[in-house]
């Protein structure tokens, strides 16, 4: 019966494929993301939990998985994201020039159309940390991609020819995109990067049909423009307040101000809200801009249909390590503290993983998930504020002052490789980086479509050890780490948790490695031909469950391979930290694709 259902709604899916119309789209996204035997959301589903019902590999027979095909992208650098499946199609991404090819499963991965962007290479260097990109969206027959001159376009899913394209942003001024977009109802939401130029993030929705604009929502500015109502948007359970995006800032320090939308969109249809998480302010040189600088390092819960923000939170005020907020929104229904709730639970990079009411904004738990956070000693639940020390302030230590041992480094506890959920154990898979820096801010003048950074960083494993990573189970009703897996590089690819009671993860040197949900235990491990920064998808084709994964080296973690860097502070401090990942694996672009025997 199980089965049945499942060619019941592929078959929906195939017509939805050959229907189109803002009606249907309202509601086939709500209907694909059910069925388990594909992947029709960068994140699996709307929740972002990366969870699969498929259990037919699972922790007793996962030791016997092997390669059932492979395919080469043809791109060097960076591979991050993960392939969509639909049916019997798999759509795949590259790093620049940012390739989309949908391939035939019925044919071990033939290539039935293939689109390739001309885009001009001066984007390159203006992009923060590799020529990365998170992947594409589905929705309304369309196939959507968010290409690094912030070219948002949409393509026919079923022959590859070009819809519509519209301009996100100004790649001249330092706007660039990475993000995977997201498809609710009838609009289809995209981000922007360009922090470390000055650019002022938002959060924009189109239509699918079209490609018009419907909103934009930014980070920082007058309520008109962020989309706040004084009154009737809280933060923490108060409203904001008139002006609330103005006056932390110091002057016109806003308009370049960064809050950055690099990263991943949740969405909770039954509250209607979009949920996302906004990036460092601009300079990373914190003497430069006075002030809690909102709304960078913020949670938003926005109304899909009008963009107005619900509530806010502000998880590092007057950011002054570059602990990007942007990290994935994991959306759960929990019993926490015997009551039950609504719950969002976000792994930030300041390295404090917090669980939030989802409904309300109010402030649930917020605990380090690595023992070696120092910057903070521990979150007040009252205010919300992370209570700094003076030792690793690179405020309070003062400009052109080396502030040393800070823990967590820029790049964070954890960064963008997202994490995943069992609702069978109720614990949080997470991928995280164990490293620590030492961080020199110094004065910089902004000149648009200049790097507007504004520190020099070193970056080394934290104290106690050599390694730079750990796989971490967490429980978010404790705020507590139930086990924890040390690798020897940070682990750099998204996370997936299956009904197998089986959780997947891929490595720096290129290994994908399966592990017990409940203990940790590793029960498999493949090494592939490059670094995996990827996320890990799972689906099922004409009865069989298939695991997949792309490897490319590169992202932040990558850098100096990706791009040929060899200065130790190059890459924001990251070449240094990594410089032995070239004794284990060298560059690529493949995707592999798992089985078990027949």
């Amino acid at each position: 019966m199980k089965r049945l259902r499942g060619n019941l709604v592929s078959a929906c899916v195939t017509a939805a494929l050959t229907c189109s119309g803002a009606a249907f789209a309202n509601t086939e996204l709500l209907k694909m993301q059910q069925n388990p035997n594909d992947w029709v959301m960068p994140n699996g589903n709307y929740s972002s939990t990366r969870f699969s019902e498929l259990d037919q590999i699972n922790a007793s027979n996962v030791k016997d998985l092997k390669v059932a095909w492979t395919f080469s992208t043809g791109v060097l650098r960076g591979h991050e994201g993960g392939p969509l499946v639909i049916g019997d199609t798999m759509y795949i991404h590259t790093p620049f020039p940012n390739k989309v090819f949908a391939l035939d499963l019925k044919d071990d991965g033939k290539i039935i159309w293939k689109y390739e962007p001309r885009q001009d290479p001066s984007v390159i260097p203006v992009m923060c940390c590799d020529t990365v990109n998170r992947g594409v969206a589905y929705g309304d027959g369309k196939i959507f991609l968010s290409q690094a001159d912030t070219t948002l376009v949409a393509l026919d899913a079923k022959t590859g020819k070009k819809l519509w394209d519209v301009t996100n942003g100004d790649p001249s001024k330092g706007a660039t995109s990475t993000a995977a977009p997201m498809v609710v109802k009838d609009k289809v939401y995209v981000g922007i990067s360009g922090g470390e130029f000055g650019v002022r993030g938002h959060l924009t929705a189109y239509n699918i049909k079209d490609g018009s604009m419907a909103w934009r929502a930014w980070s920082m500015g007058p309520d008109s423009e962020i989309l706040v109502d004084p009154q009737k948007t809280t933060h923490l359970g108060k409203a904001v307040g008139k002006d609330s995006g103005l006056n932390t800032w110091q002057g016109d320090q806003w308009k370049i101000g960064g809050g950055a939308t690099w990263g991943w969109y949740s969405y909770d249809p039954d509250l209607n809200l979009v949920y996302y998480g906004s990036g460092n302010p601009s300079t990373w040189n914190p003497s430069q801009r006075p002030g809690d600088n909102r709304w960078s390092m913020t949670i938003f819960a926005r109304d899909a249909d009008t963009g107005m923000a619900k509530w806010v939170y502000q998880m590092t005020p007057h950011d002054e390590w570059d602990y990007d907020g942007i990290n994935e929104m994991i959306l759960v229904d929990k019993e926490i503290n015997g009551q039950k709730r609504k719950a969002l639970v976000h792994f930030d990079r300041n390295g404090f993983g917090y669980t939030m009411d989802r409904e309300s904004g109010e402030l649930l738990v917020a605990e380090k998930y690595d023992p070696a956070v120092n910057w903070a000693t521990h979150v007040d639940m009252e205010t919300g504020r992370p209570q700094v020390v003076a030792q690793y302030s690179t405020e309070q230590n003062g400009e052109d002052v080396n502030t040393t041992g800070v823990c967590p480094a820029a790049l964070g506890t954890k960064d963008q490789q997202p994490a995943s959920y069992s609702p069978r154990t109720g614990l949080f898979y997470v991928p995280t980086n164990h490293v620590c820096m030492d961080y020199e801010p110094f004065k910089v003048s902004y000149t648009a479509g200049q790097p507007y950074v504004g520190a020099t960083l070193s970056m080394y494993p934290a104290p106690g050890g050599d390694h730079l990573g750990n796989f971490i189970a967490w429980d978010a009703d404790k705020g507590k780490i139930v086990w924890s897996n040390p690798e020897r590089f940070s682990v750099w690819s998204g996370a997936l948790a299956t009904a197998g009671d089986v959780v997947f993860y891929g490595t720096l040197e290129g290994y994908l490695k399966a592990v017990d949900a409940k203990t940790g235990k590793e029960l498999y491990k493949f090494k592939t031909p490059s670094g995996i920064i990827g996320n890990v998808n799972t689906y099922m084709h004409d009865g069989k469950q298939y695991v997949a994964v792309l490897s490319g080296l590169g992202g932040w973690a990558g850098i100096g391979m990706a791009a040929g860097l060899t200065d130790p502070t190059a890459g924001l401090g990251a070449v240094g930290a990594y410089a032995s990942l070239s004794d284990y694996t060298q560059l690529g672009g493949q995707l592999t694709v798992f089985e078990l025997p027949n």
